[in-house]
């Protein structure tokens, strides 16, 4: 089955191009959790810098330190290994003395904070992430400059390489599972797998969207969401206040995240996104079978505290904050054309 990997841009192939990764400290990411630890309860919540280890390691060697199953170690999102990240983890210890964090620490794991609360960290229990990116050997540094000012109206909100695998092979699993041709005893690759194919097919509505010159007027039955919340409704061309609201970024056109059950899309907007899937009928029944549920997912990413300082006369440092479950890279492939000195990324940055 193929699968293109080629998504259209927004705004153009961007004319720069830059390094990123040279090392861990050019690519920080902080995250900001969507509500406080109540200071009290069996579950410890940690605060923990780490610089070149992937979450998922820390997470372990925290269930070792802790004398405890991996089971009871949580966390909010998982971040990349080649950087340096500051996240939550959640560690549960019921009934037990109060432990020496500083031991837990090496030069690569450091606890900045520690506080009690009376449940488990879950995935996306995130408001969002911030970023800082070092840009190295940048070429055409006024085009990067002019490139930043546009997209901080939006950019496609495209789920990043890192969902699909090296070569793709978490979405050719996904395919091969869905069509009965592997098999996959493990919960959490199995999950990796069929996430890789649904977000494949959402990618390629956005990018059709593009293509189309539908991207930022909303077709008859379209959905709309409220910016900063997953509140949905329909499209009413009756409406004139619908298009202020899209151009300032209070609301934005949605796509479809696949799934059973009826989809609120309607109109000339269902007729088309069926249109375009057509030629992964087989993938979109399997989701259905599986029993995912119809979402719908914003189509623009709508980045806020966006800034480029200039450090030498080839290097740059980005920031800016994204919502839960956005990509850095979506925005970055828009912005300039980069290079990993760090080579394939490990984790998505959610």
């Amino acid at each position: 089955m193929n699968f293109p990997s080629e998504l259209n841009y927004l705004y153009g192939e961007p004319a720069s191009s830059a390094v990123i990764r040279t090392q861990p400290d050019d690519f920080r990411v902080t995250e900001d959790l969507s509500f406080e630890p109540e200071g009290s309860g069996d579950h410890v919540f940690l605060y923990i810098r780490k610089t070149g280890e992937n979450t998922d390691w820390v997470a372990r060697q925290l269930a070792h330190f802790c004398q405890v199953s991996p089971k009871e170690v949580g966390y909010a999102g998982k971040k990349d290994r080649h950087a340096v990240t500051e996240q939550w983890f959640s560690v549960h210890l019921p009934g037990r003395s109060p432990l020496t964090w500083s031991l837990f620490e090496t030069d690569t794991i450091k606890v900045l904070k520690a506080v009690k609360h009376n449940r488990k960290l879950r995935l996306g229990s995130l408001t969002g992430n911030r970023f800082q990116i070092r840009l190295r050997e940048v070429t055409e540094a006024e085009a990067l400059l002019s490139r930043a000012e546009q997209i901080k109206d939006g950019v496609p909100n495209y789920f990043g390489e890192q969902r699909f695998g090296h070569h793709q092979g978490n979405l050719t699993k996904g395919a091969a599972l869905i069509a009965g041709k592997l098999k996959e005893r493990q919960r959490h690759k199995k999950g990796l797998y069929i996430s890789a194919v649904r977000s494949f097919m959402f990618n390629q509505l956005v990018s059709q969207r593009i293509e189309q010159d539908f991207y930022g007027a909303p077709m008859a039955g379209d959905v709309l969401m409220i910016n900063g919340s997953q509140s949905c409704f329909v499209y009413d061309p009756e409406d004139s206040t619908i298009l202020p609201r899209l151009l300032n970024g209070e609301l934005h056109l949605t796509s479809a995240m696949w799934g059973r059950g009826r989809s609120i899309c309607t109109d000339v907007a269902a007729e088309w996104e069926a249109e375009q899937l057509q030629p992964w009928q087989e993938q979109l029944e399997g989701l259905e079978r599986l029993g995912l549920n119809q979402e719908r997912r914003s189509a623009r990413l709508l980045p806020s505290n966006l800034v480029i300082e200039r450090e030498t006369d080839d290097q740059f440092m980005v920031s800016f904050d994204l919502p839960v479950g956005s990509f850095a890279t979506s925005l970055l492939r828009e912005l300039v054309q980069v290079s990993s000195a760090a080579g394939p990324k490990e984790t998505e940055t959610e």
